[in-house]
């Protein structure tokens, strides 16, 4: 072999390396496939949280984790609640759309006679 492609399957080698470290970094935690980028998003922030915790002392890590364990119930169920809420919004904002035509073409029924 030349040092040309002794290079280029070091080079070669590397590339795929680094996808494959960087695809399990980034899946190393609670990644949801059917939300990937929201959980990815979540798991980021969990871990700057936990980083800025830990850089400023503000609190200890058994202090964070009783809180989690004691608000995340609480948090998932207005999530859900708030999920319920932006849905009968848009079923009511549906039901109004169709009612409103209904007036329109009762009145023009009317205005007709």
């Amino acid at each position: 072999m030349t040092t040309a492609e002794i290079l280029l399957t070091i080079i070669v080698i590397a590339l795929i390396a680094f996808i494959l470290y960087y695809y399990f970094k980034g899946s190393a935690g609670h990644i949801s496939i059917s939300r990937p980028m929201e959980s990815r998003v979540d798991e980021y922030l969990d871990r700057h949280f936990e980083h800025m915790v830990d850089e400023w002392s503000l609190m200890d890590t058994y202090q964070v984790r009783t809180f989690r364990e004691h608000n995340d119930p609480a948090l998932t169920e207005e999530e859900m609640r708030m999920g319920s809420l932006k849905d009968f919004r848009h079923e009511m904002t549906d039901t109004l759309a169709g009612l409103e035509e209904r007036l329109n073409v009762l009145e023009r029924e009317n205005s007709s006679e």
